[in-house]
C-alpha cells in the first residue's frame, strides 16, 4: 500500500458509515455510497468499524456455463488488509439444477443459499483480510463469532454455496442493486480498491478518486454534529440548534 493510500485509509477510519454517507450525499451521490440491507452478522456485539480497500468477487448461478471459472479459490488470492466484497445474484431468478433429473419437475428458487461459511472466514482471517461484505447470504454464524471475524450480509441460510452458485470473477467492478421492494434505490458500483467502511449501521463504498473530498466534507459534518449534540444536551432545542450549526 502506498503512503497516500495509507493516509487515506487512516483518515476515513475516523468516521462512521453514517458520517461518510452524509458526506457523499452532500457531494452529489444519490445513494450516499450506501449498500442497502447488508447488516453486521458477526462478531456478536461488535462495535468497531472495518475500513479498507475492496477486493471484489462476482458470483453467478451454477447453471451459467458461459461465465468464466476461477483457477484458484478467491480467498486464497485475497490480499491482506482488504475487505472482501461479494456480489451474489438476487433471489428473483429461478435456477434449474441440470444435474438433478427432477429439475424440470421441481425448479428451485435460487438466491436463498449462502455464499459464505465458517471455513471461508477462517481462510480469510488467515490471509489477514479485514472482513467480508456480502450482497447475499451467509451461514455458520457461531463459527464466525468464535473466530471474531467481521461478516456483513443480507441474511442467513442453512444452504451452502454449492450446487446453487459459484464465483466467476475477482477484481472486477461490481454493480450491486437493492433486492426486493427497494429496487428503485440507485445501484452502487464497487470498483476494486474503492474504500469500504462498514459498522453496526451498515456498509458504505467510497470511490478512490473522491476520498479526499469525502474526508474534508465528513470532517466538517462531524464537527457540526458535535456542536449540535452539545447544544441539544444543554436544552437549546433541536430546531434552533440545527439552524445554528447545520444551516
Amino acid at each position: 500500500m502506498s503512503s497516500t493510500s495509507f493516509e487515506s485509509l487512516q483518515q476515513l477510519s475516523e468516521f462512521s458509515a453514517c458520517e461518510i454517507s452524509d458526506a457523499l450525499i452532500k457531494l452529489g451521490f444519490p445513494n450516499g455510497g450506501h449498500i442497502p440491507d447488508i447488516q453486521l452478522v458477526s462478531p456478536s456485539g461488535y462495535s468497531q468499524a472495518i475500513c479498507g480497500p475492496a477486493y471484489t468477487v462476482e458470483m453467478v448461478f451454477s447453471s451459467d456455463t458461459s461465465a468464466p471459472k476461477l483457477s484458484s479459490h478467491f480467498i486464497d488470492t485475497a490480499p491482506a488488509g482488504t475487505v472482501i466484497v461479494i456480489n451474489a445474484p438476487p433471489s428473483s431468478v429461478r435456477l434449474l439444477l441440470e444435474s438433478d433429473p427432477r429439475a424440470n419437475e421441481s425448479p428451485l428458487i435460487a438466491g436463498k443459499n449462502a455464499v459464505w461459511g465458517g471455513l471461508m472466514s477462517a481462510g480469510a482471517q488467515a490471509r489477514k483480510t479485514l472482513g467480508v461484505v456480502i450482497s447475499g447470504r451467509c451461514r455458520d454464524i457461531q463459527e464466525h463469532n468464535s473466530l471474531g471475524y467481521p461478516v456483513f450480509s443480507r441474511g442467513r441460510s442453512t444452504l451452502g454455496q454449492s450446487p446453487f452458485m459459484r464465483p466467476s470473477a475477482i477484481n472486477v467492478p461490481l454493480e450491486i442493486h437493492p433486492h426486493g421492494a427497494e429496487e428503485s434505490f440507485p445501484a452502487v458500483t464497487v470498483h476494486p480498491g474503492d474504500y469500504i467502511v462498514a459498522d453496526i449501521d451498515g456498509v458504505v463504498c467510497v470511490p478512490q478518486r473522491h476520498v479526499q473530498k469525502v474526508v474534508e466534507t465528513a470532517r466538517k459534518g462531524k464537527e457540526a454534529d458535535e456542536r449540535c449534540m452539545n447544544d441539544i444536551k444543554a436544552g437549546k432545542g433541536v430546531q434552533v440548534t440545527f439552524k445554528t450549526h447545520r444551516g
